[in-house]
C-alpha cells in the first residue's frame, strides 16, 4: 500500500512542474506583448495619428489597437484559467467559453466586411451566439447550484 502514493507523485510532481512552466512561460509572453503593444501604441500616435484624415483610416487604427489589446487579454485569461487549475485541479468551462469569446471577438474585430464573404460571416455569427448560449447555461447552472444544495439540506 505504501508503494501506491510514490507512483502516483511522480506524475503528479511532474504535471506540477509542466504546469508551472506553462504558467511562467504564458507570464513572460503576456508580459512581453503588453510591453511590445506600448510601443506600437506610443510609435502610433506620433507617426499614424497626425497623418489619419478619414473615418476608414482611423477604424483601422481602432482596429488594430482593438485587437492588440483583445490579444494580451486572452493571454490574462488563459493565465486565470492556469491559476484555477493550479489551485483547484479542476477545469471550469465558464473560462475557457470566456477565452473562446474573447479570441473569436478579436477576429470579428479585425473583420474585412468588404472582401469577407456572406457565408463566413454567418459562420462566425453562429459561433459567437453558441458561445454565448453555452455561456449563459453555464452560468445559469452554476446559479441552480447552490439552489439545490440548499434545498437537499
Amino acid at each position: 500500500m505504501n508503494d501506491r502514493p510514490s507512483q502516483h507523485s511522480v506524475p503528479l510532481k511532474l504535471e506540477k512542474i509542466v504546469l508551472a512552466t506553462l504558467q511562467v512561460l504564458l507570464f513572460a509572453v503576456v508580459i512581453v506583448a503588453t510591453i511590445i503593444l506600448c510601443f506600437l501604441f506610443v510609435r502610433g500616435l506620433i507617426l499614424v495619428v497626425p497623418h489619419t484624415t478619414s473615418v476608414d483610416a482611423l477604424r483601422e487604427v481602432l482596429d488594430k489597437t482593438f485587437g492588440g489589446v483583445l490579444i494580451v487579454f486572452l493571454g490574462l485569461e488563459l493565465l486565470e484559467t492556469f491559476k484555477v487549475y493550479f489551485q483547484e485541479r479542476e477545469i471550469r468551462l465558464e473560462a475557457v467559453i470566456v477565452v473562446a469569446v474573447i479570441a473569436v471577438g478579436r477576429h470579428v474585430v479585425e473583420i474585412d466586411l468588404e472582401h469577407t464573404p456572406g457565408f463566413v460571416l454567418l459562420g462566425i455569427a453562429a459561433l459567437l451566439l453558441s458561445l454565448a448560449f453555452g455561456y449563459f447555461l453555464i452560468k445559469r447552472s452554476l446559479r441552480s447550484q447552490p439552489e439545490e444544495a440548499v434545498k437537499a439540506t
